[in-house]
């Protein structure tokens, strides 16, 4: 588990800088029919595309949104690497709380002893 741990922070700190900051395929399926247009230093949507009814998620402007640390786009293997670490803190702290709720269950009956017989009617 510590290799893929190992292997997953490597990856998502060298090949982040390596992804694509043109739209995946639902950005590009949502712009369909639209044109993106700078104006004044911003993108706006020109047309009539599914994107147009879009709006900004709570998270948007948080310090880690757009694969970004603060939106700065040097950042990003360190972004990569804060959101593997938090999948795999996230990964643990579940399989915990799975192995305590097992290791409670196995330890309510004693070794050697015998479950109570069910009280008859």
């Amino acid at each position: 588990m510590v290799g893929f741990a190992a292997v997953a922070l490597l990856v998502a700190g060298v090949l982040s800088y390596a992804a694509s900051s043109h739209p995946d395929g639902l950005d590009a399926t949502t712009q369909r029919g639209c044109t993106v247009v700078e104006v004044g230093g911003a993108e706006e949507l020109h047309g009539e595309c599914i994107a147009r009814n879009a709006r900004d998620h709570a998270l948007a402007h948080s310090p880690l949104a757009d694969y970004t640390v603060d939106g700065d786009d040097r950042l990003t293997g360190i972004a990569g690497v804060l959101g593997v670490a938090a999948a795999f803190a996230a990964l643990f702290a579940v399989v915990r709380v799975i192995r305590a709720g097992n290791s409670r269950r196995a330890t309510s009956v004693a070794p050697g002893s015998s479950l109570p017989e069910p009280e008859s009617t």
